[in-house]
């Protein structure tokens, strides 16, 4: 069906910024609402942000908006995630995730995702 690969993450300094990459392949994602989710030790995972090229709409997590910036170039069939001012809350695994119809903030409603990326920030 869709295969999604995640890259870009790594271990960085608080403060620094990050760009995750998603790159799908399988079938064309043009319609379909993407989004980040990430998950921390012991913790649910959660949403981070989400795009839908038509229309131009973007959703943040209140955790990160004003921090980070989601893109998508449909041409190339990728999703990136554009990270500045890095926290060490911002550790964690992140995900790509894309489904013609969720609930944006919403994880369960996301039928197809990534293998996910590790981003850890130290202080």
């Amino acid at each position: 069906q869709v295969h999604m690969v995640e890259s870009g993450g790594g271990l960085v300094q608080a403060g620094d910024s990050l760009r995750l990459s998603c790159a799908a392949s399988g079938r064309t994602l043009s319609s379909y609402v993407m989004g980040w989710f990430r998950q921390a030790p012991g913790k649910e995972r959660e949403f981070v942000a989400a795009i839908n090229w038509i229309g131009g709409y973007r959703y943040y997590a209140d955790s990160v908006k004003g921090r980070f910036t989601i893109s998508r170039d449909n041409a190339k069939n990728t999703m990136y995630l554009q990270m500045n001012s890095l926290k060490p809350d911002d550790t964690a695994v992140y995900y790509c995730a894309a489904d013609p119809k969720p609930t944006v903030e919403h994880s369960a409603t996301y039928h197809y995702w990534g293998q996910g990326t590790q981003v850890t920030v130290s202080s």
